[in-house]
């Protein structure tokens, strides 16, 4: 927001804003889906491993959305929650812990030799996911520059993520062919060794504990600002009570923060146990931020900031860019409705899944 605020202005800093914190909140709500989906398939593992992989073990998503936010409820009241570096450590080695899981055993299914495996050229979807809004969690110094620290960081996030999205995507794309589910360790297409699968969910759930705060702060910190600035005598909003915590120390409770976070966490667990389609979901979340996000307000800026002359040949060809991926994004929007409207159809709320 800062860089269309110095480059473009006006209503293009509402609209880019309007646009990451609608992706922010879409993640949140994703994430509380897939964290669930995550620890059901622990329970259906150890249910299949002992009844067998025909049995129907039944299993709610449900619960499970409730334990994850009542522990989101919790730690959205941690202050300066991106100075817990623990967590990125904690969340990194639980990422790289079921890519690696996942990856090995989808190398050792294609070196199973199996011969069913249908497969078509459209079958592989990789994608990527880079927000800005993550700029403030870098560690300032006055040696290296936020810019290279940024730069740097984002560089070697990018890479080590699309490595491991084109391997996932090739190895598990020969190893299951058109019939790959959304997700290979919650959608079974492996059921042994059980426990390392089921190692690999917890690891899911772990790391999406953490990476939950990770985009809702931003949005918690703009909320709560903007709200300051707007009532800035409101002791409901300003007022902090100081509590003595065991092994913590004083903590401040704010009303307003106390309120607003948990209802934000509330709304976005119920959300997701509307709409508990991982794949369709993540697909739209996608589609709508990509266009905005990473195309069109970073193609403005450069030319803002380079000072392009208009209907030049390089003018042109990033208009024509920008036109041409709206349009895919709409295509893949579409498409993303489309899946949510037949998921809907077929679907039954708070009743089991099979």
């Amino acid at each position: 927001m800062d860089a269309v605020r110095a480059y473009l202005g006006g209503r293009k800093v509402q609209l880019c804003g309007l646009a990451q914190y609608m992706n922010l909140t879409g993640i949140t709500i994703g994430y509380t889906i897939t964290s669930s989906i995550s620890m059901v398939a622990v329970k259906r593992s150890n249910c299949f491993h002992k009844h067998g992989h025909h049995a129907k073990c039944e299993t709610s998503n449900y619960p499970f959305m409730v334990i994850f936010g009542c522990i989101q409820i919790v730690l959205s009241q941690i202050p300066n929650f991106a100075k817990l570096s623990w967590l990125s450590i904690i969340a990194s080695v639980m990422s790289f812990a079921y890519s690696f899981i996942g990856l090995g055993l989808s190398i050792a299914k294609v070196a199973g030799g199996e011969e069913d495996v249908r497969t078509t050229l459209t079958g592989v979807i990789v994608g990527v996911d880079v927000s800005g809004s993550e700029k403030d969690t870098i560690k300032w110094s006055p040696v290296v520059p936020e810019n290279k620290s940024m730069k740097r960081a984002t560089a070697i996030g990018v890479s080590t993520t699309t490595i491991f999205y084109v391997l996932c995507g090739l190895v598990g794309y020969a190893a299951f062919g058109n019939d790959a589910p959304g997700n290979f360790l919650t959608g079974f297409g492996f059921y042994e060794p059980f426990w390392l699968i089921d190692f690999a969910n917890i690891c899911i759930a772990i790391h999406l504990l953490g990476a939950y705060q990770v985009f809702a702060q931003p949005l918690f910190g703009f909320v709560e600002g903007w709200c300051s600035r707007r009532w800035p005598g409101n002791r409901f909003i300003r007022s902090e009570q100081a509590v003595r915590v065991p092994f913590y120390g004083v903590y401040y409770i704010n009303l307003f923060r106390l309120v607003w976070r948990t209802t934000y966490v509330i709304v976005t667990a119920l959300v997701a146990m509307l709409f508990p389609f991982f794949n369709n979901f993540l697909g739209l979340i996608g589609a709508g931020s990509f266009w905005p996000l990473v195309v069109y307000f970073p193609i403005e800026i450069h030319i803002a900031q380079t000072k392009m002359a208009k209907y030049s040949f390089k003018w042109m060809w990033l208009k024509i860019l920008t036109w041409v991926c709206l349009i895919v994004s709409l295509i893949a929007a579409a498409a993303s409705v489309q899946g949510l409207i037949q998921s809907l159809q077929a679907y039954k709320p708070f009743q089991l899944q099979d």
